[in-house]
């Protein structure tokens, strides 16, 4: 008769792969690796995700979880006015590019390693965060009233990518000096929209 599993053996596998495909990759890291550094077994690993498609789908649901979380926290913070709340937007994306560990977006990153749609589930899951995320800036400048807020808002989701992205290439103190400017810019941008 099979073991039952221990409590949080789950997590534990989730756990797991987020930091190693954050790290790595989903491409970099197979599922056998993910399996030894969780301690699990493969029935075990399998029984959770029975594909590395869940398994992936799972660690962007997790992230988007987080993200969502963190993009909450700061516009409750910046209060009622659609300006404050568009700059917090960027400073909190800001923000998670000043982390040591950080690597670009979650989101991102997976849609750069699977741009066919070939992992559907995951890809799925991708582009809802990013749409998300998108339309949350949209609506923040629907609420400006300005003559173009299509334009406004292209320009803040910019400011939001280029931040994502200079965790391919940039170091921190690079990465920090380009948070500061694109909030800076996100405070003219929204000020004299």
């Amino acid at each position: 008769m099979p073991r039952p599993p221990t409590p949080g053996t789950r997590e534990r596998i989730l756990g797991t792969a987020s930091r190693l495909f954050y790290a790595h990759g989903v491409r970099g890291v197979g599922m056998n690796r993910i399996i030894t550094e969780a301690g699990t077994g493969k029935n075990l690993l399998y029984a959770h995700f029975p594909t590395k498609d869940d398994l992936v789908a799972a660690y962007l649901e997790r992230t988007r979880t987080w993200r969502a979380e963190s993009a909450r926290r700061a516009l409750d913070e910046a209060g009622e006015d659609p300006r404050d709340q568009l700059v917090a937007v960027v400073a909190d994306v800001a923000r998670i590019a000043d982390r040591p560990d950080f690597r670009g977006c979650a989101f991102r990153n997976f849609l750069a390693e699977f741009p066919d749609d070939e992992a559907p589930a995951p890809t799925a899951v991708a582009r809802a965060q990013l749409a998300e995320s998108r339309a949350t800036i949209e609506r923040l400048v629907d609420r400006l009233g300005v003559a173009d807020p299509a334009d406004l808002a292209e320009q803040l989701w910019l400011l939001v990518d280029g931040l994502y992205v200079q965790g391919a290439y940039r170091d921190r103190d690079e990465r920090r000096r380009g948070a500061v400017a694109a909030v800076e810019l996100a405070r003219r941008l929204v000020a004299e929209a």
